[in-house]
C-alpha cells in the first residue's frame, strides 16, 4: 500500500470525535450533581465539628493567619514528591482503598488536634498526603497513569478546587485537557496559583483543631469531611478528562456548565 500523499492528508484529516451520546451525557449530569453534593457534604461536617464555615478563621490568632498559606504550599510541594514514589509499604493495603484513605486521614486529624494549632500544622502534610494519595487512586481509575508527572500535576489542580465559604467552590475546568508538562519554575507557579485557594478551605481545618484536645474530634471530623470533598472533586476532574479523550473537550465542558447551570451552580472560572 503506498503512502497517503500530504494532499490528500489535508483533505482527509483525522476523523471527527463522536458526539455526546445518551451514557457519556448522563455522566456528565451524574459528574455535575457529585460537584454540587461535594461542598454540602463539607459544609455539614465542619458546622458540626465546629461553629461556622465564615467565622472560622476568626478562632486562629491572627500571627498564625499568615502562616496557613506558606504551609499549604510546603504540604502540597510534598505530597506532589511523594506522589511520584512507590505505593508499597507497611500501611500500603490500608491505603489502597478508598476507605482506607479516610480512616488514615482521620487517625492523622485526631493525632494533629490533640495539641491544637501547633500539632495540627505539624499534621498538615501528612493529611494532604494521605488526600492526594486518594486523588491519585481516582486518576487511575480513570485510565491515567498515578506516578506520571502530567497526571500528578493534575492532582494538584484538584486541590485549586475552591470549597464552601470561599466564594470559589469549583473545580478550574480550563486545565481539563490541558497537557501539563514539569519544570521547576512551572510547579512554582502552580503551587502559588493553588496554595491560596487551598489555604482558604484548610483554615476552616486548623481553626477546628486550634483547641488542644477539643481539636482532636474536630481533626477527625473534617479530616474526613476534606477527604470526601477533594476525592468528589477528583471524580469530576478525571471524569470530565476521561469523556474529553473520546468526545472533544468543548463539547464536553459545554454539556457539563450547562448542568452546573441548570443546577444553579456559581459560573466555573476559566
Amino acid at each position: 500500500m503506498t503512502a497517503e500523499p500530504e494532499s490528500m492528508r489535508l483533505v482527509n484529516p483525522d476523523p471527527a470525535q463522536p458526539p455526546l451520546d445518551d451514557a457519556a451525557r448522563a455522566t456528565i449530569k451524574a459528574l455535575a450533581a457529585q460537584q454540587h453534593a461535594a461542598g454540602t457534604v463539607l459544609m455539614q461536617v465542619i458546622n458540626f465539628v465546629g461553629g461556622q464555615v465564615e467565622d472560622g478563621l476568626k478562632l486562629l490568632p491572627g500571627a498564625q493567619l499568615a502562616r496557613i498559606e506558606s504551609a499549604a504550599s510546603a504540604a502540597l510541594r510534598q505530597s506532589y514528591d511523594l506522589a511520584g514514589q512507590s505505593r508499597r509499604g507497611a500501611m500500603a493495603g490500608l491505603a489502597a482503598s478508598e476507605s482506607g484513605h479516610r480512616a488514615l486521614a482521620m487517625i492523622s486529624g485526631a493525632l494533629g488536634g490533640m495539641g491544637g494549632l501547633p500539632t495540627a500544622l505539624a499534621e498538615l502534610p501528612v493529611a494532604t498526603t494521605v488526600i492526594f494519595r486518594s486523588v491519585q487512586s481516582v486518576a487511575e481509575a480513570h485510565g491515567e497513569d498515578p506516578k506520571s508527572e502530567e497526571t500528578r500535576l493534575q492532582c494538584l489542580q484538584v486541590f485549586g478546587a475552591g470549597g464552601p465559604g470561599t466564594g470559589d467552590d469549583g473545580i478550574d475546568t480550563s486545565f481539563i485537557g490541558a497537557r501539563l508538562t514539569l519544570t521547576g519554575p512551572a510547579l512554582n507557579k502552580l503551587l502559588a496559583r493553588i496554595a491560596p485557594r487551598f489555604a482558604s478551605v484548610i483554615g476552616q481545618k486548623l481553626a477546628g483543631q486550634a483547641v488542644p484536645v477539643l481539636g482532636a474530634a474536630a481533626g477527625a471530623g473534617t479530616n474526613y469531611a476534606f477527604m470526601d470533598y477533594y476525592t468528589r472533586i477528583a471524580r469530576v476532574h478525571f471524569g470530565l478528562r476521561k469523556l474529553a479523550r473520546t468526545h472533544g473537550e468543548e463539547a464536553v465542558l459545554t454539556a457539563f456548565h450547562a448542568e452546573l447551570a441548570r443546577l444553579r451552580r456559581p459560573a466555573i472560572r476559566r
